[in-house]
């Protein structure tokens, strides 16, 4: 059992930039977003009558929305589980980088990451998609047959680094 599949078993699985990434929201959701909206519902309070106040219930929903998030990542913060990145070797593993070309001809520059930091327009895969899952653990050369929503497709992996 490899380090990712036991971090998935007691936590959930994230990249040490992931995680640096994460800290680095949560800091500004608890600094100046949270200022951000106490000065709102301070403007918003000066106003007058809350009850007819429609920029203090926005203010205070937004305020909700935020503290919601906050718990959310919170969460996330404490359930992360840094996997080591395995470096050197030819095989496509979780937090390395791949370049991989489809049955089309269209190449992909994807690294293996945690669903959390997932965000495929940025290149950043989830280890936990049909994809990934299929592609984790493979090696440079290997063609790989993987059944997507659109029919079946071969993923090549190229060179991962």
């Amino acid at each position: 059992m490899t380090d990712a599949d036991q971090s998935e078993e007691t936590g959930e699985s994230i990249t040490a930039a992931g995680l640096a990434q994460l800290k680095e929201e949560l800091e500004e959701l608890e600094g100046p977003a949270r200022e951000r909206i106490a000065e709102r519902l301070k403007v918003a309070r000066e106003l007058g009558d809350l009850k007819e106040n429609a920029e203090y219930h926005i203010a205070k929903e937004d305020q909700a929305h935020l503290e919601t998030k906050i718990q959310r990542l919170r969460e996330r913060e404490k359930n992360a589980v840094v996997v080591d990145v395995e470096q050197g070797g030819d095989v496509f593993t979780f937090g390395r980088t791949a370049e991989v070309t489809d049955d089309s001809g269209r190449d992909h520059k994807w690294t293996l990451v945690g669903s959390t930091e997932a965000n495929l327009a940025e290149g950043r895969l989830s280890a936990e998609s049909p994809v990934g899952q299929a592609l984790r653990n493979r090696k440079v050369g290997e063609a790989v047959k993987i059944a997507t929503p659109k029919g079946e497709r071969t993923f090549t992996i190229n060179s991962v680094s």
